[in-house]
């Protein structure tokens, strides 16, 4: 696998050489003056990157559970705003 940096102006005029580098030989660089900015992979390199991990929703999801006192909290509190309204 060969990664390959490209200053961001090359990249830009040269995309479609960049991605198809990225499927075909491994992750292209991109730099802004010097320095790494961005990273171009195969879309199948990304999928293998995220196997496994969790979404955004699953993490809220897997959350801790509510014990029944805290529910009965949440279920019993007023409707009503909490801060006073001043006219």
């Amino acid at each position: 696998m060969r990664i390959m940096e490209w200053q961001l102006q090359d990249a830009k005029n040269q995309f479609s050489k960049v991605v198809q580098k990225a499927r075909d030989e491994g992750p292209q660089v991109v730099t802004v003056r010097g320095q790494r900015a961005a990273v171009v992979l195969s879309a199948r390199e990304y999928d293998a990157l995220r196997a496994g991990r969790p979404t955004l929703v699953d993490d809220l999801l897997s959350g801790p559970a509510w014990d029944d006192a805290l529910s009965e909290v949440v279920s019993d509190r007023s409707r009503t705003p909490s801060r006073e309204v001043a006219f």
